[in-house]
């Protein structure tokens, strides 16, 4: 493989050539970023602390914030450093390693989503059993199977970009490593692999997110029986879940189900899966939820305390 390698770094054109823009981007990304680590370990720190969040939702939600802080930790700390830089390069094997992890977290984000689709589904449509069907072990074992499913997503996407060749030109009209501007850059006909890498990301976006869509369909369904309370409670922690499942699979989709052309609006979509929804999930899942709020403010209460001493 290194032989068709002539290529030993990649440039970055990033989001913009204008200068006062970057360093404007510099500032609310740099934002953003802090933000987004605040946040997503802030939610981790609570289910963790907190007795009350002691259910498999919120065991899932805990590793959904611990995948997303790695999942903007791969593209964010890179965009922020290179708006200051008057040259932002990368090489080769930096490159690929970016590109692995970014479909690693990506991957697993993806899986553990659709568990906790399903550990819904089990809670409205089979309260009796829900504590039987949803132990510790089945948790942990669904946990471990999106992390499995996500490195096997990110393993066959890496193989088949490691395998091109790239003889040059290196200029990537990106801020990251992302697919379809590899293959742009690639020295050979890239046609199967495209196709090959669509079937593995976009049957994966498409499959989870239909799947996603018909568990809800029938906990809607489930819901008619139930109290006008219950559906209010139900429907509100289901709604902020679909709203974040819609915020991470509606740009996926855009990627990968279209043919493997490069679009002027790729990196505005691309900031928004990697950076903005990663940001907004805390607020999503906090704001719409009074146990996390009510678990949050105890939490802030005992760090006074122990400051107070």
């Amino acid at each position: 493989m290194a032989k068709t390698h002539n290529v030993t770094e990649f440039i970055f054109l990033g989001l913009s050539p204008n200068q006062l823009v970057q360093k404007v981007c510099f500032v609310i990304f740099l934002l953003l970023y802090v933000a987004i680590v605040l946040g997503n370990f802030l939610i981790v720190l609570t289910v963790m602390s907190s007795r009350s969040l002691g259910s498999p939702m919120y065991f899932f939600l805990s590793y959904l914030s611990f995948v997303e802080i790695c999942y903007a930790s791969t593209t964010a700390p890179r965009l922020i450093s290179d708006l200051l830089a008057e040259r932002k390069a990368i090489s080769l094997w930096g490159c690929m390693t970016q590109f692995s992890f970014i479909h690693l977290f990506g991957g697993t984000e993806a899986f553990l989503l659709t568990v906790m689709a399903y550990d819904r589904y089990v809670a409205i449509c089979k309260p009796l059993n829900y504590t039987t069907i949803m132990n510790r072990q089945a948790c942990a074992f669904l946990v471990g199977a999106a992390w499995v499913g996500g490195f096997v997503h990110s393993l066959v996407d890496s193989l088949l970009v490691f395998h091109l060749p790239f003889c040059g030109p290196n200029v990537i009209d990106h801020y990251f490593c992302d697919v379809l501007p590899l293959l742009k850059l690639a020295c050979s006909d890239t046609f199967l692999v495209g196709l090959l890498i669509v079937a593995n990301g976009g049957t994966l976006s498409v499959i989870s997110f239909v799947a996603l869509l018909a568990s809800y369909v029938v906990i809607l369904l489930h819901l008619r029986t139930r109290s006008s309370e219950g559906r209010r409670k139900a429907l509100s922690t289901c709604g902020s879940h679909i709203t974040v499942v819609t915020l991470f699979f509606a740009p996926c989709i855009f990627i990968y189900l279209r043919p493997s052309t490069t679009l002027s609006a790729d990196k505005t979509v691309a900031v928004f899966y990697t950076v903005i929804t990663p940001v907004l999930n805390p607020v999503i899942y906090s704001l719409r939820n009074a146990e996390v709020k009510k678990a949050m403010e105890r939490l802030w209460v005992r760090a006074m305390k122990l400051e107070e001493r």
